[in-house]
C-alpha cells in the first residue's frame, strides 16, 4: 500500500503531462489557401461566400473545437502564370489545403504543385473532365464535371433528333476537354460535332462576329456554346447584330450562361429580350429549407443574388473544415518538412526555402474523398474517382423575357420533367427510354422544333449529278436540244425537293458520255469523293453503295428478272380441269359419291323420294348428290342426321364452288406463256448465253453471286439490242434469255408480243437517291418521297411516263401452275367425313335397337325364326328390316303393344 501511494502521484503527474501535450498539439489556427480571379463573374460571388463561412466555421466552436480557420485569399488575375506563382507564395504559408481555382487551366498547373507538396487541391469551380485523379491525386473538385454536362447537352441533341452542332469554344483547357467530351458523348448518340469555331481566350467582340461570320456559312443551325461568363451577354450582342436570331437557329449554352444570368440583378429584366429561345444548363441544386434561409440571410446582409458557384464556393469551405477537424480528431498533425521533390535543388537560388510538404497531406486527401454531408448544395459525396456524385441539372429556356425550366438532366434519368432525387444509383434509376422535356420556345417565338440544318450558303448550288444514259431515256437522261436532265427521276425529285420546308438551290450536273450507259458505281464513288453533293437517278441501292453514301426512302421496289422468246399458247379445251390437282379431283369426286351413299341411307326408310325400284332409286341417290352442287334438287331431306350431314356438306361445297370460280377466271384472264426456260435455275445450268445491260449492276450479281462464267455473259446497249439477240438465240451469235432489273424489262416488253417474263424476280432490290454521308438532305427527301406516295403524285409522275400508250404488261411464265391442292382444303373434307361417319354411326345404332326390338315381339308372339337360323338368313332379315318403312315398324309395334294390353286386362 505504502509503494501504492507514491506510485499514484506518480501516474496522475505523467497523465496530466500527456493530456496537456495532447492539447498542445492541436493547432490554435489553420491556415487554408484560396486561389482564384477577385474580378470575375464566379470569384466576385465566391470571395464573399468563402469568407462569410469562414465566420460561420469559427462563430461555431463545435466545428473545429478551438482551432480558428484561417482563410489566405490570393488572386490569380485569370493568368497561368500569376495562379502559379499566388499558388507557390500561399504554400509558404504552410496551408493544409488549397481552394479553387475556377479556372481549369490554372488548375492544372496548381496540381503539379500541389501534387509534389501533398497539398490537396479543393476546386469549386473547374470543370475540366481532364482533372483526373489517376494524374492529380491531390485534386477533387466540389463541383460537377462537364463530362456529365456533356452527356447533358447530347442528350438534348438526341431528343430533338439533330444529327450535326456546331462548337463555338473557349479554346484553352476548359473549352477543349470539355468539346472533346461533347464529342464522345454525341458519337454515342450517332451525332457529330461538324465544326469547331475557338474563341481566343482573351477574345474580343470582333473575334465574336469573326468566329459567327464563319458559321454562317456553314449547314448545321444548331450551336453549342462553350466559353465562360465573364464575357457577360457580348456574345449575344454579336448574334444580334449579325441577325442569327431567327427560327432556323438553336442556341445551346453550358452552364457559363446560367451563371452569367444569376449573376445579374433579378430587378432588371429588359436584357433578357436578345435572348429569345436560348436554351442552357444550370447545375440543379434542390430546394432545402436550409439552402432558403441562406439565401435569405445572404440578401439581407448583400442586397444581392448568389450563382451556383457561390454557394459550391461556401460548401467547399464547410468540406476542408470538417475533414481538418476530422484529420485532427484522428491523431494528424499540422507540421511540414522539406520537400523530397526539392532534392538537389539550391533552395536559396530558387528562393524556395520557405516551401515545404505537408507530412499528413495524404490522410487529409482521403479523409476529404470520404467527406458525406448536407450542404447548401444538396448531398456532398464523391464517387471512387472522386468526382462529385451531383444532381444533375435543370434545362432552362428564356421565353417572353421570362427564365422558364422545361425539364431536368442527371446521369441516371436523363432528360426528364420531373426534378431528379438527390441520391440515386443504377438499381434505382428510372427508364431512360422515357426521355421527355416541356414545351421550349425556339428563336423566332416558335414552339416547333427547328430543323437545325440548312443549305450551306457558300455562294454556290448543290451538284447534282445524275446517269446520261444511252438506253431507256425515260428513266433519266440529258435532253440534247434543251440541254437540260429530263425523265422519269428528274421529275420525281423535281417534285419531292417542292417539299422540302426550305430553298434549296442546285443544278444537274451529267455523267457519261450518253454513247452507252455510265457505269453507276463510279457516279457513287464521285458522291462520295465530293465531286457531286448528291447523285439522282435510278440507282439501285446494294450493300456497297451504302457503305459510301446515304440513300434516300426507295421510291421504285425491283429485283432481278429473267426475259427470254415466248410462244402465246392457245387456251385449251380442257382448261377447266386446271384449277384443282388430280388428287383434288378424286377426293371431290369420291365425296360424291359418299354423299349419295349415305344420304340414301339416312334417308330410304323415312323419305318416299328415295323408295321404290332398285334401278329408280340408283338415279335418284346420284342425282341427289350431284344436284346438289347446282342447288337444283327435286328430293328433300326428311331425318335429322340426313338434314345435319347436308349441312355441313353444302357449306363445304360452297368454298369449293368459290374457290374453282376464282381460279378458273384467273385461269382464263392471264396469259400462259411457253419458254424452254423455267428460271434462274435452268437458266444457270444451260450453258446458254445470257445478256445483260451496260452499266448494272445485274453483271456483278450473275458473275460473283451466281457463279457464272464471264464468257457467258454478253452486254448489251439498247433495247434494240436485246430485241436482236434474243431473236438469234445462243447458238446463233445471240443469247438465250436477258437479265435484268424489273423496270427496265417492263418498259422492253411494252410493244414486243414475242417476249416475256419468265417466272418471278429472283432478287429484291430498290432505286434511290445518293447522298454525302450524314447529309440531313437525304432525310428530308425521303419524307418528301413518302409524301409524293401517300398522296399519289409518284404514281401519276410513273404512269405520265411510262403509261401513255398503256402500263407494260407483266407477262411472265410460272414455273408451277396455280392450282387449288388438297392441302388448302383439308379441315373442310375432315369436318365433313367425321359428321358424315357419326350420322352413321347414330343410324347404325337406332337400326339395331329397333331390330332387336322387333325379334323379341316375335318371338313373344310365336312368329321368329328358330333359334338354329343360319347367319345368312340374319343377315337377309336384318336388310329387309332396314328396307322397311319406319312407319311400318312403329305400326308394328303399336299393335303390338295394344294387343299385350288387351290381353293383361
Amino acid at each position: 500500500m505504502k509503494n501504492l501511494g507514491a506510485v499514484l502521484p506518480l501516474f496522475v503527474f505523467i497523465w496530466g503531462l500527456q493530456n496537456k501535450r495532447g492539447n498542445c498539439e492541436r493547432p490554435d489556427i489553420v491556415n487554408v489557401g484560396a486561389v482564384f480571379s477577385f474580378n470575375s463573374v464566379i470569384g466576385r460571388a465566391a470571395k464573399t461566400a468563402m469568407k462569410l463561412a469562414e465566420s460561420d466555421i469559427n462563430g461555431d466552436p463545435s466545428i473545429l473545437n478551438g482551432t480558428k480557420l484561417d482563410l489566405i485569399l490570393t488572386d490569380s488575375d485569370c493568368s497561368v502564370f500569376k495562379g502559379s506563382i499566388a499558388a507557390l507564395q500561399v504554400i509558404e504559408k504552410q496551408v493544409v489545403a488549397i481552394i479553387g481555382p475556377q479556372s481549369s487551366a490554372i488548375a492544372h498547373m496548381i496540381s503539379f504543385i500541389s501534387n509534389g507538396l501533398q497539398v490537396p487541391l479543393i476546386s469549386y469551380a473547374a470543370t475540366d473532365p481532364t482533372l483526373s485523379s489517376l494524374q492529380f491525386p491531390f485534386f477533387l473538385r466540389t463541383t460537377q464535371s462537364d463530362l456529365y454536362q456533356m452527356e447533358a447537352v447530347a442528350d438534348i441533341v438526341y431528343f430533338y433528333e439533330w444529327k450535326e452542332v456546331v462548337a463555338i469554344f473557349l479554346d484553352d483547357d476548359y473549352g477543349r476537354n470539355g468539346i472533346a467530351a461533347l464529342n464522345d458523348a454525341l458519337a454515342k448518340k450517332m451525332a457529330k460535332i461538324s465544326y469547331k469555331l475557338p474563341l481566343h481566350i482573351n477574345y474580343e467582340f470582333t473575334d465574336i462576329i469573326y468566329v459567327l461570320n464563319q458559321s454562317r456559312s456553314l449547314g448545321p443551325r444548331v450551336f453549342v456554346v462553350h466559353i465562360n461568363p465573364d464575357s457577360q451577354l457580348r456574345f449575344f450582342d454579336a448574334v444580334q447584330k449579325l441577325k442569327m436570331t431567327g427560327s432556323n437557329y438553336v442556341w445551346l449554352m453550358t452552364d457559363w450562361f446560367s451563371t452569367t444570368l444569376d449573376s445579374f440583378s433579378p430587378k432588371n429584366r429588359s436584357y433578357l429580350s436578345t435572348l429569345e429561345g436560348v436554351v442552357s444548363l444550370r447545375p440543379y441544386i434542390p430546394q432545402t429549407t436550409q439552402k432558403r434561409g441562406f439565401l435569405s440571410r445572404w440578401r439581407k446582409l448583400y442586397r444581392s443574388e448568389l450563382t451556383a458557384y457561390g454557394l459550391y464556393a461556401y460548401d467547399t469551405v464547410w468540406v476542408v473544415a470538417r475533414s481538418i477537424n476530422n484529420l485532427l480528431q484522428q491523431g494528424g498533425n499540422i507540421s511540414f518538412s522539406l520537400s523530397n521533390m526539392l532534392n538537389g535543388t539550391t533552395s536559396d537560388q530558387l528562393k524556395l526555402g520557405k516551401l515545404r510538404e505537408f507530412d499528413d497531406g495524404e490522410l487529409l486527401m482521403n479523409i476529404l474523398s470520404k467527406t458525406n454531408f448536407t450542404g447548401l448544395t444538396g448531398k456532398i459525396h464523391f464517387s471512387p474517382d472522386r468526382n462529385l456524385i451531383g444532381n444533375g441539372y435543370e434545362v432552362i429556356n428564356i421565353a417572353q423575357q421570362e427564365i422558364r425550366t422545361v425539364g431536368y438532366w442527371s446521369n441516371f434519368s436523363g432528360l426528364s420533367i420531373l426534378p431528379p432525387k438527390a441520391l440515386q444509383n443504377e438499381e434505382t434509376a428510372v427508364n431512360r427510354l422515357n426521355q421527355n422535356l416541356r414545351v421550349v420556345t425556339w428563336p423566332g417565338g416558335k414552339s416547333e422544333t427547328p430543323r437545325g440544318w440548312v443549305i450551306a450558303n457558300d455562294g454556290r448550288p448543290l451538284r447534282i449529278g445524275y446517269p446520261r444514259r444511252a438506253s431507256f431515256p425515260e428513266f433519266v437522261t440529258l435532253n440534247v436540244s434543251s440541254r437540260k436532265a429530263q425523265g422519269y427521276c428528274i421529275d420525281l425529285f423535281d417534285e419531292a425537293q417542292k417539299l422540302v420546308p426550305y430553298d434549296v438551290p442546285f443544278r444537274f450536273d451529267p455523267f457519261g458520255t450518253g454513247l452507252a450507259n455510265p457505269n453507276y458505281d463510279q457516279l457513287v464513288d464521285m458522291v462520295a469523293a465530293d465531286v457531286f453533293d448528291a447523285a439522282v437517278g435510278d440507282i439501285t441501292i446494294v450493300t456497297n453503295r451504302t457503305r459510301m453514301v446515304d440513300f434516300t426512302q426507295p421510291y421504285v421496289s425491283t429485283g432481278l428478272v429473267i426475259v427470254a422468246p415466248v410462244d402465246n399458247s392457245e387456251t385449251s379445251a380442257w382448261v377447266f380441269l386446271k384449277p384443282f390437282t388430280l388428287e383434288m379431283w378424286g377426293v371431290t369426286a369420291l365425296s360424291f359419291l359418299i354423299i349419295a351413299v349415305v344420304i340414301w341411307i339416312l334417308e330410304h326408310r323415312v323419305n318416299d323420294d328415295f323408295r321404290g325400284p332398285p334401278k329408280r332409286q340408283i338415279i335418284t341417290m346420284f342425282l341427289f348428290s350431284f344436284s346438289t352442287l347446282f342447288k337444283t334438287n327435286q328430293e328433300n331431306t326428311v331425318s335429322t342426321l340426313g338434314r345435319m350431314v347436308m349441312v355441313v356438306w353444302l357449306f363445304l361445297l360452297l368454298v369449293i364452288s368459290s374457290s374453282y370460280t376464282a381460279s378458273l377466271t384467273s385461269i382464263l384472264t392471264v396469259h400462259q406463256l411457253s419458254s424452254p426456260i423455267t428460271g434462274i435455275e435452268s437458266l444457270i445450268t444451260s450453258n446458254s448465253l445470257i445478256g445483260y445491260q451496260v452499266g448494272s449492276f445485274a453483271y456483278s450479281y450473275l458473275k460473283d453471286i451466281l457463279n457464272i462464267a464471264p464468257s457467258r455473259l454478253i452486254s448489251l446497249r439498247s433495247p434494240e439490242e436485246f430485241e436482236i439477240a434474243l431473236r438469234r438465240g445462243s447458238g446463233n451469235g445471240g443469247v438465250m434469255a436477258i437479265v435484268d432489273e424489273l423496270p427496265y424489262m417492263e418498259l422492253f416488253l411494252q410493244n414486243r408480243t414475242d417476249f416475256g417474263i419468265i417466272g418471278r424476280p429472283f432478287t429484291k432490290s430498290v432505286w434511290g437517291f445518293a447522298f454525302k454521308k450524314d447529309s440531313p438532305l437525304a432525310a428530308d427527301i425521303s419524307t418528301a418521297i413518302l409524301k409524293l406516295a401517300e398522296s399519289g403524285k409518284l404514281q401519276e409522275i410513273h404512269d405520265n411516263w411510262f403509261c401513255r400508250l398503256g402500263c407494260p404488261t407483266d407477262r411472265r411464265k410460272d414455273s408451277e401452275p396455280n392450282q387449288l391442292h388438297l392441302s388448302s382444303f383439308w379441315a373442310l373434307y375432315l369436318l365433313s367425313g367425321a359428321v358424315t361417319v357419326l350420322a352413321l354411326l347414330v343410324f347404325l345404332f337406332r337400326i339395331i335397337r329397333q331390330y332387336i326390338r322387333y325379334k323379341r315381339k316375335q318371338k313373344v308372339a310365336g312368329l321368329s325364326s328358330p333359334s338354329n337360323t343360319r347367319c345368312s338368313q340374319v343377315i337377309y332379315s336384318f336388310f329387309d328390316f332396314i328396307d322397311e318403312k319406319e312407319e311400318a315398324i312403329k305400326r308394328i309395334f303399336g299393335q303390338h303393344d295394344s294387343s299385350q294390353t288387351q290381353t293383361n286386362g
